[in-house]
């Protein structure tokens, strides 16, 4: 955490912050009357995938681009590629098949970042985290053009909202955005997260993307990106886009190309699709979910809000229907986060460990630039994991140790197997998509934390 952050009547110059928002163990059980824990086993859900093999993804990219038409594109055009959002499966293998096939039809590719405000808003940290994707230019055989430089295409013809692009991309001859189609933490809508919002956030870049947010709070996303996209597909030469589509293991099991007829029309059936394949949480009433690790390239809200049910950072979003949590207790940030704890709000109690990690200024911009900067308050702190099982069954009403529906998670994409209590395991015999693994027994600690590791595809 930055120093500038502070509680204003504390010399916090040579403390780390943990320490003193930290509660220790022995406060909080005494506080909750020590209450006892359930017994937990593993469970693990039983899913029908079809992922493409890792050796044939690039293949399969190439083909999704030979399927688009570059009719009115000129012979040797500059064709610009649209590639960075996080957590995605082989993103190096599609991006260099990508590339390939446009070499191979007489074009000169290159990436652009289309990342919206990512890597702290310069053209070098967009770079750099497209490296940490393994998108290099070695790698994928073409130059990588960052910068934070747009120009702006149009006005949105109602609200006279400016839409703006990349610069480099905007001068390109022909433009293919490549990315996910799944669904999004802020909003529901026909078009969540995929082709468009990457033309419309992602390669708006830091500006393009506050204006959408900024716009978004009475506009709403939902309706907000059809309507740029479809300015967008007029304004520039967007002769398709690459789509992804992965199953609940998070491996790839569709690559398909999208040509601009029909643009929007195919993501919301590739949309359908997603939703279908996301992993999800076995149950939809549960009273605690522990989850290991939050992180931006796990959700770009750190927790999945489609999982876990809440989103308390929205204005004039719904939450998710289902499934409903009555507390969620967040271990700590994944290392490629870098400290941005987008999305803590959405937990009830964490582990110090997120707090020593927390980087409150990277954490302040992504939250000040999606407008949703009650996601980014800071829940209590407690320093052992003990310590956060307590509190957070202890604020739940009665709990009977046999019946008390407890899960406890890796994060909110890997969801294959979980730790579950008694009671969530005598229910897993009963139901033909679940597998009990191991049975139930008592939760082991060491120094406090939990023994058991965590349960990671």
């Amino acid at each position: 955490m930055s120093n500038s952050t502070v509680a204003p009547s504390m010399n916090t110059d040579d403390a780390n912050p943990s320490e003193w928002l930290s509660v220790p163990e022995d406060v909080i059980v005494e506080a909750c009357g020590d209450p006892p824990l359930p017994e937990m086993g593993v469970i693990e859900q039983q899913w029908e995938t079809d992922p493409i093999p890792s050796d044939e993804v690039a293949a399969a990219a190439a083909a999704a681009v030979e399927s688009l038409s570059f009719a009115d594109v000129p012979e040797g055009g500059e064709v610009a590629l649209g590639a960075g959002s996080r957590g995605i499966a082989n993103l190096p293998e599609i991006v260099a098949g990508v590339v390939e096939a446009v070499s191979d039809a007489g074009y000169e590719p290159f990436v652009f970042p289309a990342m919206g405000s990512h890597g702290g808003a310069t053209g070098e940290g967009q770079r750099g985290m497209l490296n940490e994707l393994g998108v290099t230019e070695e790698r994928i055989g073409c130059e990588i053009r960052s910068s934070m430089d747009v120009v702006e295409v149009g006005r949105t013809p109602d609200r006279d909202v400016p839409v703006v692009a990349d610069a480099n991309a905007a001068d390109a001859d022909a433009i293919i955005p490549i990315n996910r189609v799944k669904p999004h933490t802020d909003f529901d809508g026909e078009v969540e997260s995929g082709l468009s919002k990457m033309l419309v956030i992602g390669m708006g870049k830091q500006r393009g993307a506050q204006i959408a947010h900024k716009w978004a709070v009475d506009w709403s996303l939902r309706n907000m990106i059809p309507e740029i996209t479809e300015q967008l597909l007029d304004s520039l030469p967007i002769v398709g886009g690459v789509a992804v589509v992965e199953d609940q293991h998070d491996d790839t099991t569709l690559v398909e190309g999208v040509p601009p007829s029909g643009f929007l029309d195919r993501e919301r059936e590739l949309l359908e699709l997603a939703y279908d394949l996301m992993p999800k949480l076995p149950f939809d009433e549960l009273d605690v979910v522990v989850f290991d690790r939050q992180g931006k390239e796990i959700s770009g809200q750190g927790m999945d809000t489609n999982v876990i049910g809440r989103r308390p950072f929205a204005i004039n979003e719904p939450a998710p229907e289902s499934p409903d949590i009555k507390r969620i207790y967040t271990r700590g940030l994944t290392e490629k986060t870098h400290g941005n704890a987008m999305g803590v709000g959405s937990a009830d109690v964490i582990h110090e460990d997120i707090a020593a990690e927390l980087d409150a200024q990277t954490t302040l911009i992504n939250a000040l630039t999606a407008s949703t900067i009650r996601g980014v308050r800071l829940p209590p702190v407690v320093a052992t994991d003990r310590a956060g099982l307590v509190a957070s069954l202890s604020t739940i009403g009665v709990v009977d140790p046999e019946t008390v529906r407890v899960v406890r998670a890796a994060d909110t994409m890997h969801l294959h197997r979980v730790y579950a209590s008694t009671a969530l395991v005598e229910e897993a015999r009963e139901r033909e998509d679940l597998r009990v693994v191991e049975e139930a027994s008592p939760i082991e600690f060491d120094e406090g934390q939990f023994a058991a590791p965590s349960l990671r595809d």
